[in-house]
C-alpha cells in the first residue's frame, strides 16, 4: 500500500477545515507526453513550491509535478504553526554538534521564519498571519525547564521569550493543566493551505509550471548525459537537476532517503465557532504547543474555532474515528469544552527524523532532496525549498550545514520501524500521563 492512496480519495482534498475556508482553484492538467527542463521538482508542498519560486526568480526554467493538488499532504493539514530556529532546542543542539554549528542551526532558523514573513507580504498571500506562539508545561519540573531555557536564549542569543507563571499561564490559556510556560512573540500562526495556494500562485508567477494528479513512477539518473529523467505515470520530464519534496509521501522514490525519513500520522479537530466562549481557551489571538512528548497544539480560528492538534498513529491507515482520536486529548486540556461539538476531523502525514532535524542530501546524481521536518515545517520546509533553490544555482552553504549533520537510518527497516517506533511513542506517552 502507498500513503498516496491510503486514507484520501484521489485528487481531491480531505474534509477539513482548511479546505473548507480556503479558495479552491481548479485542477491543473496532469503532464502528458515528454518534457524538458532545468529544474524538475517532485511534490508541491511547501519546498517544491519554495524551491520552483525561487528557481524561477533565478531565471531556471521549473516544472512541479505532484501525484495529487497543490498542498495536499502535510503543507495543507498541518497545525499551522511558524516556530523559531529548529525543532530541537538549542541546549541539546549546543551539546550534540557544539556551539558554532548551534548557532548557525539557530540563525538558519531565524531565517525561516524571516523568509515566511517575507513571502508572504512580497506576495500579498491572504494567509491570517498572526504573531504569537506560546509554550506550555503541566509540571513544575517542565515549567522550570522552559523558564531555564528562556533564560538561556536571552543570554546566549539574544532572543527574548517571557517566562509564564501559573497565574500568566491561566490569564492567556484557562486551561486546569498547564502550569506556566513561555510566550514567543517573534513566533507566529497562520492557515496552512491558505499559504502552500499563495506559494503556488507566486512560483506560476515567477514562471514555473505545475502539474497536479501526476504520479511519478521511478527517477532515472543518467551521469553519460549529465540529466535525470522523472518517469511519470503518462508522460516524462528530462532535467539537469531533480528534487524531492515528497516528505512523508516518498514512498520507493528513493530508499536511501525513505531510510532516514519515516512518516506518521497527526490529526486535528476544529469545533463549532465558540462564539463568547473563545476567552475559555484563549484571551488572546495566539497558538499554543505544550511540553508533551507527544505534542498538543491548538489555536483559535479566524472564525472563532478551537483548531486543535492531537495524537499521532505509525504506519499507513488513519484511525477509524478521528473525531475521538482528538477529542481525548482536548477534553484533558479543556474539560469544560464536553458539550463543544467537533464540526471536522482530518489527519495528515508527515516525515520525522531520528535527530529531529530536516534531512537534506544528494541521494543521487543531479538529484537533491529535503524533508524529515519532524513537525516544524512551516518554516523550516519553506526555507528548504530555498536553500535548495540556491544549492541549484551554486550557493550550497545553508544546504551543506544540514547535509553534513550525521542522519541515522531508523531501527527495524522498513518492515520493523513502525512497530518499534509506536512502542517507543506508547512509553512517552505514558510517561506524560504520569507526569514523569
Amino acid at each position: 500500500m502507498n500513503l498516496l492512496d491510503a486514507n484520501d480519495r484521489a485528487g481531491e482534498y480531505p474534509d477539513s477545515w482548511y479546505a473548507a475556508t480556503a479558495p479552491l482553484a481548479p485542477p491543473r492538467a496532469p503532464l502528458k507526453g515528454d518534457i524538458h527542463t532545468d529544474v524538475c521538482v517532485i511534490g508541491a508542498g511547501y519546498t517544491g513550491l519554495s524551491a520552483a519560486l525561487h528557481l524561477a526568480e533565478a531565471g531556471l526554467s521549473v516544472v512541479v509535478v505532484d501525484a495529487q493538488r497543490v498542498g495536499f499532504g502535510a503543507s495543507g493539514r498541518n497545525g499551522g504553526q511558524l516556530g523559531a530556529g529548529q525543532r530541537k532546542e538549542q541546549p541539546e543542539l549546543e551539546a550534540k554538534f557544539g556551539k558554532d554549528t548551534a548557532r548557525h542551526l539557530w540563525d538558519l532558523g531565524l531565517e525561516a521564519t524571516a523568509l515566511v514573513k517575507s513571502l508572504i507580504e512580497k506576495h500579498n498571500i491572504d494567509c491570517y498571519l498572526r504573531p504569537g506562539l506560546a509554550w506550555t508545561a503541566s509540571t513544575a519540573s517542565d515549567v522550570a525547564d522552559l523558564h531555564r531555557y528562556a533564560e538561556h536564549m536571552d543570554h546566549h542569543y539574544g532572543y527574548e521569550l517571557t517566562p509564564l507563571d501559573a497565574q500568566d499561564c491561566h490569564a492567556l490559556c484557562p486551561s486546569p493543566d498547564y502550569k506556566g510556560g513561555i510566550l514567543d512573540w517573534a513566533a507566529g500562526h497562520l492557515h496552512p493551505l491558505r499559504y502552500a495556494f499563495g506559494l503556488a500562485r507566486a512560483a506560476e508567477d515567477a514562471g514555473a509550471v505545475i502539474y497536479e494528479k501526476t504520479r511519478v513512477l521511478h527517477i532515472d539518473p543518467d551521469t553519460t548525459a549529465a540529466s535525470v529523467q522523472v518517469v511519470t505515470d503518462q508522460g516524462s520530464v528530462t532535467s539537469q537537476t531533480c528534487i524531492l519534496a515528497c516528505n512523508g509521501y516518498l514512498g520507493d522514490l528513493s530508499p536511501p532517503v525513505a531510510a532516514k525519513v519515516m512518516p506518521i500520522n497527526n490529526f486535528i479537530a476544529a469545533t463549532e465557532p465558540l462564539g463568547g466562549r473563545k476567552a475559555e481557551v484563549l484571551t488572546r489571538d495566539i497558538a499554543v504547543s505544550d511540553a508533551r512528548f507527544v505534542i498538543n497544539y491548538f489555536r483559535l480560528s479566524h472564525d472563532g474555532r478551537l483548531l486543535f492538534g492531537g495524537g499521532e498513529s505509525y504506519g499507513y491507515r488513519f484511525p477509524s474515528d478521528i473525531r475521538a482520536t482528538v477529542q481525548k486529548p482536548m477534553l484533558e486540556i479543556f474539560p469544560h469544552l464536553k458539550d463543544v461539538h467537533l464540526d471536522y476531523a482530518w489527519g495528515g502525514t508527515l516525515a520525522i527524523t531520528l535527530a529531529r532535524l530536516p534531512y537534506m542530501t544528494r541521494p543521487a546524481p543531479g538529484v537533491l532532496s529535503a524533508s524529515g521536518y519532524s513537525g516544524h515545517g512551516v518554516g523550516t520546509a519553506t526555507h528548504a525549498g530555498q536553500l535548495l533553490a540556491q544549492a541549484i544555482c551554486g550557493q550550497s552553504s545553508g544546504f551543506d550545514i544540514f547535509a553534513d549533520i550525521p542522519a541515522k537510518p531508523f531501527p527495524g527497516g522498513a518492515r520493523l520501524r513502525s512497530p518499534l517506533l509506536a512502542m517507543a511513542m506508547t512509553w512517552f506517552a505514558l510517561r506524560d500521563r504520569l507526569g514523569l
